[in-house]
């Protein structure tokens, strides 16, 4: 939650999502559509560090809508979420091993447009069973909010979520049998039955979606026991800092909830490209000028905002200049080329890699 207060400082577009509601299964049968997952991701950002507190959190069904029209899908959104059950491994009153099942939203309200009006806002409480999960998180996923506005497929972006908790740990993989998979996917038992199918409707696509929006690219290896797969193994990949420019440009296409429906697919609308958020402690904001802001040749300890500021922030303790060096090593030529708010991205997310990877000096 300390975690979740820092970001949602910076009023940026990264968000902690908790390690314990990221591996949270679903009830056998039970999954969430697209703009279900979509809504509670945006839920779980709005409430920020409070999200384990018993109190009532608030959002404008404008962020939710993101330019659609109408109000009619929120309430859609909101019922399938208090109807979805989840399961966690617990104990019984006797301390024998046990599956407990939940739902995460204990209460919600909407308010009711009058005269066609476009406003109004949603109000919920997390469940208590939800709270604890929270509260006792010692893990956490760091999720792009324009990422998870731009997934198409419901099991692309639980994947995503998987590979953010797991990316920056010594060992980046997530492993599990057909049952854990299925259940962490939400796959219905009727579904995809053939593993051909599962491969090509599930695991195939989810990886394309990822590679592309996501800051790391995904892998599988399928494990057999005699020629059948008995087991999967997905190893997570940090992109370097001119892959993650693609899916950052990308990302600023996509932002909506509501979208035509397909199946299991929402195309979103598009928007235009965000605006980057003023860095913490500094005094301007960069101009949008793609002329104006250009990476420094010399030291950033004088005269070099926003960029100094950027490494004293995001780059774990680490010298400024040791990590310019290190970025001017990296992207070469590219630099030259690189300029306004993507050159501000860019940076940014090489001083958070660039610290995930070294820890603390």
């Amino acid at each position: 939650m300390r975690v979740a207060h820092a970001l949602q400082s910076r009023d940026g577009d990264e968000f902690a999502k908790p390690g314990n509601l990221v591996e949270v299964r679903f009830v056998k049968g039970q999954s969430l559509s697209l703009t279900a997952a979509r809504l509670l991701a945006l839920m779980i950002l709005t409430a920020g560090g409070d999200a384990w507190e018993p109190v009532a959190h608030r959002m404008r069904k404008a962020d939710i809508r993101r330019g659609h029209k109408g109000n009619e899908r929120i309430s859609d959104m909101l019922e399938e979420l208090h109807r979805t059950l989840f399961a966690v491994d617990d104990l019984s009153w006797r301390g024998r091993k046990a599956t407990k099942r939940f739902s995460l939203i204990q209460s919600s309200r909407e308010e009711v447009d009058e005269e066609g009006s476009e406003a109004g806002w949603i109000e919920w409480e997390f469940t208590p069973d939800a709270r604890r999960l929270i509260r006792e998180s010692e893990t956490y996923a760091v999720l792009n909010r324009q990422a998870v506005l731009g997934f198409r497929s419901s099991y692309a972006l639980r994947l995503y979520e998987m590979g953010a908790l797991r990316l920056y740990r010594r060992q980046s993989v997530w492993r599990g049998d057909m049952t854990a998979i299925r259940a962490a996917f939400g796959i219905a038992p009727e579904l995809y039955k053939d593993f051909a199918q599962l491969r090509r409707k599930v695991l195939e696509k989810a990886k394309a979606e990822i590679d592309h929006l996501a800051h790391f690219t995904v892998d599988w290896r399928e494990i057999r026991r005699g020629r059948t797969i008995v087991e999967i193994e997905f190893t997570f990949h940090p992109k370097s800092v001119p892959a993650q420019l693609v899916a950052v440009d990308d990302d600023n296409n996509h932002g909506s909830l509501s979208g035509t429906v397909q199946g299991d697919v929402v195309k979103p609308r598009a928007r235009p490209p965000a605006l980057p958020a003023p860095v913490p402690g500094s005094t301007s904001r960069p101009k949008t000028n793609d002329s104006a802001v250009r990476f420094p040749s010399g030291t950033l300890q004088y005269g070099s905002e926003p960029f100094g500021e950027i490494a004293r922030i995001h780059g774990g303790g680490w010298a400024r200049d040791l990590i310019a060096d290190a970025y001017r090593e990296q992207m070469g030529a590219r630099l030259s080329n690189l300029s306004g708010p993507k050159l501000v991205k860019s940076w940014t997310g090489f001083c958070q890699a660039f610290a995930a990877r070294r820890g603390r000096p």
